[in-house]
């Protein structure tokens, strides 16, 4: 069982930055750890010496390549967030409130800028896991995950993120630091995040995926990151497109409406009698006095039939309906709002 709440040790985080700014060089030792094994400088409560530093610097310049590449920045069109790919194919692991929901239509981007577009699958409201996966067919770049659960309180960590936004110029962004706190369904670490880092990964020094960045707050304690078992916990649901629980990080699509009020009409099928401004109907070309008698290939009856037939579709989906319009027979698709 591992220690959950154990506070981790003074880190030494000065010397660190020294190092890794101006890379001081010592010899490598016989005694390092061998493939596999965990890090030898995960047990030290501080580095002792320039060889401890020398070789955490190691493990972060040998991994931190393939961990770049993968990371993306997701484009909601008006927020951004941060995920990582975690298969060839395009599969993007992030946070629940980041992907928004389920068949969210968004745009990953990568480090050089290239652009995908891509749609939200399944997620945890309760614990802000969710996935997304590339449209378009590719080879991506990826990472792998820490299928064995093995992070441990202490162990040092860096953390990746496109902070406040995607910006070409500056790529993404690293941090390096140590797990601080590690709960059921949360771990912390002592990464300094800010906004657009959310959704981002958290990888141990071997370059493995232990984590996705999910609270960002302003001071290092409110930073907290989804752990990769939740993920794997939930895999199958997710990549079924499923909206697992209720909690806060998610909530579920809102009804779709068209923006109109309509009336009876004797001979069958609804007249148009309001068409809001800013509406889906109005955008689509719906005018008052239309009649709407057919929706999908669907015959419309009636007022009451038809409003229960919307209810029947989620926001973004698009309808066909047939209508009359000065007795013309005409179609018009509509793609349905959120109520």
């Amino acid at each position: 069982m591992k220690n959950f709440l154990r506070p981790a040790p003074e880190l030494g985080r000065s010397a660190l930055i020294f190092v890794l700014l101006f890379g001081v060089y010592s010899p490598s030792s016989e005694a390092d750890e061998k493939e596999g094994e965990r890090p030898y400088f995960n047990q030290k409560q501080v580095p002792e010496n320039i060889r401890d530093l020398k070789k955490i610097e190691e493990a972060l310049q040998k991994n931190l390549p393939r961990s770049r590449s993968a990371t993306v920045s997701i484009d909601l069109g008006g927020g951004s967030g941060s995920g990582v790919i975690v298969s060839e194919k395009g599969l993007v692991l992030t946070a629940a409130h980041v992907s928004a929901g389920v068949g969210k239509k968004m745009t990953i981007i990568m480090e050089d800028g290239t652009k995908y577009k891509a749609t939200s699958l399944g997620l945890v409201a309760e614990t802000d896991a969710a996935m997304v996966k590339i449209e378009e067919e590719g080879s991506y770049p990826y990472v792998d995950l820490d299928r064995g659960d093995t992070a441990s309180l202490g162990d040092w960590v860096y953390a990746l993120g496109h902070s406040g936004g995607f910006e070409k110029e500056r790529g993404v962004g690293v941090r390096i630091g140590r797990l601080v706190r590690m709960a059921e369904e949360t771990i912390n670490s002592d990464c300094s995040l800010i906004g657009g880092d959310s959704g981002g990964p958290l990888f141990d020094m071997k370059g493995r995926l232990i984590g996705i960045h999910s609270r960002v707050g302003a001071s290092l304690e409110q930073n907290m990151h989804v752990p990769i078992r939740e993920f794997l916990a939930n895999w199958d649901g997710m990549l079924k497109n499923e909206f697992i629980g209720e909690g806060p990080f998610a909530k579920k699509d809102g009804l779709a409406f068209m923006g109109i009020a309509t009336e009876d009409r004797e001979e069958g099928g609804v007249i148009v009698k309001v068409v809001g401004e800013d509406t889906p109907a109005a955008k689509a070309g719906l005018k008052e006095g239309d009649v709407i008698v057919e929706m999908n290939g669907d015959k419309v009856e009636n007022r009451k039939g038809f409003s229960s037939s919307i209810k029947e579709y989620k926001p973004g989906d698009k309808v066909k309906l047939k209508i009359l319009r000065d007795d013309e027979e005409m179609e018009i698709e509509v793609e349905l709002g959120e109520k």
